[in-house]
């Protein structure tokens, strides 16, 4: 288990930094969806981010692996961490509110508890952590709505996209700690960020047809902000992060995302959520909270 670290004044300020930023991009991507289809952003996401990283990777003179297993971790990577969920959240954005998405995007933790219990023998589901992942299942149905599953429309099968593009996350999360260890992190970026953009040109031109590079300004705007700062500069803030507060704090941001995107999605696109949309997100925090364990830790301790 990693070893949980205080997080300093810096820490918390590059923390929010990096929750400021996330938060920003499911505005950004649901700007450039205006003017773009879901498959044509996430390729702009994952081409333009991968260029940003190998030009990071060459300054810096860092020699690239040459193990084909590393590659062909890369590819899975990409599939898992780029391609399905950015593809399945781009879309669900078309029909739900930026804010929403975020608070279902805050469920990767969930997910990601549950999907290292069922793989990794030395991240067994604990009683705390169970009871976490049950009151964090509980905020995302209140999220979701009474009578949406049942009723299966446009905006219940938006909800279940972005909902299955986190369950993708937190498979990503597991694959990764299982072949990519020891791999520096711009590397793994570049590298699965190449194989993403490998797979999503074809599919793209499939799809939706040759992307268009005549756009209006600020579709560039957004797809500039949403690929090169929330993409490829967010990554080496992720990881700067890491190393100075560890995973668990590292966790703490999906709890910061969806107060900056709510915002700005109200601000800027006159988005409103539901009662149930706010009070799913305050159990789904409380479920994170008890997965943490440290506030739980010091009740025990008092």
């Amino acid at each position: 288990m990693t070893q949980q670290t205080s997080l300093s004044g810096r820490a918390w300020g590059e923390l929010a930094l990096l929750a400021l930023i996330w938060g920003g991009s499911f505005l950004s991507i649901r700007t450039a969806l205006d003017e773009i289809g879901p498959f044509t952003s996430v390729l702009h996401r994952t081409f333009w981010a991968m260029l940003v990283l190998w030009v990071v990777i060459a300054l810096r003179r860092m020699p690239l692996p040459r193990d084909p297993r590393i590659w062909g971790a890369f590819a899975v990577m990409g599939l898992l961490n780029n391609v399905i969920p950015f593809s399945l959240m781009a879309w669900g954005q078309l029909h739900i509110p930026t804010g929403l998405t975020s608070i279902f995007n805050a469920a990767t933790a969930i997910f990601g508890v549950l999907v290292a219990a069922l793989v990794f023998a030395d991240e067994r589901l604990s009683a705390r952590k169970a009871l976490g992942v049950v009151l964090g299942f509980a905020g995302v149905a209140i999220a979701i709505g009474p009578g949406a599953l049942t009723s299966l429309d446009i905006t219940s099968l938006a909800q279940l996209a972005v909902l299955a593009g986190t369950l993708s996350y937190a498979c990503a999360g597991a694959w990764a700690r299982s072949t990519l260890r020891g791999v520096p992190p711009q590397l793994a970026a570049a590298g699965m960020l190449t194989a993403s953009t490998l797979i999503m040109a074809p599919l793209t031109l499939w799809a939706e047809g040759v992307p268009s590079l005549t756009l209006h300004p600020v579709t560039w705007a957004a797809i500039a902000y949403y690929a090169g700062i929330a993409t490829a500069l967010a990554y080496l803030l992720y990881y700067r992060v890491l190393a100075m507060a560890g995973s668990g704090n590292l966790m703490l941001v999906t709890l910061l995302i969806p107060p900056v995107a709510i915002t700005l999605g109200a601000l800027v696109r006159g988005e409103a959520l539901s009662h149930n949309a706010y009070g799913g997100f305050a159990l789904l925090v409380l479920g994170l909270v008890v997965i943490d364990g440290r506030i739980w830790a010091r009740l025990r301790g008092v």
